[in-house]
């Protein structure tokens, strides 16, 4: 059982998929498609891996202004997450979005991937970066997850994002 984070871009989507601890995220793929408005085929490849990966909620990040705001791209993604949702059977949420693109292009520098490489990388970097975040700032629903899907939540050791080390 995993959770899957969700970057919708006007091209391309980004893929991460968590452990099945739900302890961290890792980039999976870009979907990319010719238009905005060509989504079927990118419908299909997110439930092909909602079924292969056991998803049992997905993230979808949340481009909202930064003033707070509801803008087109994050009315876009809003409209991306009810067909995502209606398409998987999956509950699919909204996560704050923004400036996740910038810092997915700051790691991949700092990896040293040449830029004309980054729009390879970025999306699904942005992704597990969204992913990541929801699932730090919500431990008691991702326990849940757990516990309904057989693993003992109690199990999993808690690690401290500060220190990085168990408690």
């Amino acid at each position: 059982m995993r959770v899957m984070g969700l970057d919708y871009g006007s091209k391309t989507v980004g893929v991460a998929l968590s452990d099945e601890l739900l302890l961290t995220a890792q980039p999976k793929e870009t979907i990319w498609r010719d238009r905005e408005g060509k989504i079927r085929k990118t419908l299909v490849r997110i439930e092909e891996l909602v079924a292969e990966y056991d998803v049992r909620l997905i993230v979808v990040g949340l481009p909202l202004n930064m003033n707070d705001t509801v803008g087109e791209r994050a009315e876009a993604a809003l409209a991306f997450r009810d067909r995502v949702e209606r398409r998987t059977s999956v509950p699919a949420v909204m996560s704050d979005e923004r400036l996740t693109t910038v810092e997915a292009d700051e790691m991949l520098d700092r990896m040293g991937i040449p830029r004309e490489d980054h729009k390879k990388y970025n999306d699904q970097v942005a992704a597990n970066i969204i992913l990541q975040e929801y699932m730090e700032n919500h431990r008691e629903e991702m326990k849940k997850l757990l516990t309904e899907s057989g693993t003992p939540a109690d199990s999993v050791k808690e690690v401290s994002s500060e220190q990085g080390t168990e408690e």
